[in-house]
């Protein structure tokens, strides 16, 4: 943690030393402004991706699309960035009542953006490196360290996975206490809002299985904006900092001369994607013939995809944990009418007659699988598959070889990095 803590550091000598709100404001930026990629990395994981052949792009990833742990060569998962990210968000916390030169109001609004970038950060590391909740047995295990404090001596341990999301929700509920902004700018719309709790909250929530309470903050986002992109329009784009659908314009999952180059759709990804639906034609470029792989155009790895929570998620959420709970209509209601916005009209009366006769298990499968249609190469997919069936997945690389991860195979869960380790021995136990 040294190239964060100079920020902070006691001693003013030589060393910058936030003071004002302004100040606070910058750090809290920092955090903002870090690339973190590795849920584009993951993507490689799945059935969706393959790593293209090329030298460079198969010696960083190769061995992570083959679910390979114990790799010297590939691209090691981020630990750091996600830490100095806490620890921005802990000095903003612990410093809050020092802050001047600025209003009450806005003093609260930064704080509460720290608490929920705190918990942001614990969460995506709790589901790269911990079991997925949802797994028997799994609350109880351990997962990654909880950094709540700027104790730079500390040397933390791991703590379980229930641990870790028990601080995730109390981060959330200190951050509703203290974010009053509505809404930002745009340029300004990769900070948190209110609406950006509840959609957090939402999430977390449908993690851990608790359906009504993931039902109830999805439904609370809903109630205030609900607006969807219509794709029958054809400049429609759900995913861009400047659409209708977003909350919070913050994670640029893709980056355009790493992960999003590596990066090629799989036939049987473009598959998933019927006659009608309006999302191919936005999410991948024409057939390599060779190779049988799609170039992926959703993105363009440029800041103007930042995207961590926008409405269409939202839809999916209620629908899902509706569906859980055995109340279908309101899962049919709030799938179809995520569909309206992604079918032509035709296609569209086909779905809907169609999902209107489905059952509780048959409507939850369709649902998951327009969770790995709408929300695409935004980062969802990897996590999804842990914390629903972890199911078997059978690829065919570039090279034509064929590899197999079996469910539930532990690799599901990612070894934390060995650099963390040899920093930090604890991490081992």
């Amino acid at each position: 943690m040294t190239s964060c803590s100079n920020y902070l550091d006691i001693q003013p000598v030589g060393k910058v030393i936030p003071n004002t709100l302004e100040e606070y404001r910058a750090l809290m930026t920092t955090a903002y402004s870090k690339d973190l990629l590795d849920r584009s990395v993951c993507d490689m994981r799945t059935k969706d991706i393959t790593v293209k052949k090329d030298n460079i792009d198969q010696n960083n990833y190769g061995d992570i699309e083959k679910w390979i742990n114990n790799s010297t060569s590939a691209r090691e998962f981020g630990w750091l960035d996600y830490y100095e990210n806490i620890y921005y968000a802990n000095a903003i916390i612990d410093k809050q009542d020092e802050i001047t030169e600025g209003s009450e109001q806005d003093i609260n609004q930064l704080v509460g953006e720290a608490y929920l970038m705190r918990g942001y950060m614990h969460f995506l590391l709790v589901n790269f490196y911990g079991q997925p909740y949802t797994k028997e047995g799994a609350p109880k295990t351990k997962s990654i360290p909880l950094k709540l404090t700027l104790d730079l001596e500390e040397i933390p341990s791991r703590n379980t996975v229930e641990e870790v999301y028990t601080s995730i929700l109390e981060d959330i509920e200190s951050a509703r206490n203290l974010i009053t902004k509505k809404e930002w700018e745009l340029g300004y719309n990769y900070r948190f809002n209110t609406l950006s709790v509840d959609a957090f909250e939402a999430r977390v929530r449908l993690y851990k299985g608790e359906w009504q309470l993931a039902y109830d903050a999805a439904e609370r986002v809903l109630k205030q904006k609900a607006t969807l992109e219509d794709y029958n329009n054809p400049d429609a784009k759900a995913n861009l900092y400047t659409s209708v659908e977003s909350i919070t314009a913050y994670e640029r999952i893709y980056e355009p001369t790493s992960t999003l180059d590596a990066s090629k759709a799989t036939q049987s990804f473009v598959d998933m994607f019927s006659e009608g639906d309006l999302r191919p034609i936005r999410y991948f470029g024409e057939k390599d013939n060779e190779v049988d792989y799609y170039p992926i155009i959703k993105t363009n790895g440029s800041v103007d995809y930042k995207c961590s929570f926008r409405v269409g998620e939202l839809y999916l959420n209620s629908a899902e944990a509706a569906a859980r709970l055995g109340h279908l209509p309101e899962a049919r209601n709030r799938l179809l009418q995520l569909m309206e916005k992604r079918y032509n009209p035709e296609k569209y009366e086909l779905k809907k007659n169609e999902i209107n006769k489905m059952e509780q298990e048959i409507l939850i499968s369709e649902i998951l699988d327009e969770r790995a249609r709408e929300l695409a190469f935004e980062g969802h997919r990897w996590f999804d598959l842990r914390r629903t069936t972890r199911p078997r997945i059978e690829k065919t690389l570039y090279s034509g070889q064929t590899i197999i991860l079996e469910q539930n195979d532990e690799r599901y869960t990612l070894r934390i990095p060995q650099s963390a380790i040899e920093a930090n021995p604890n991490l081992s136990n």
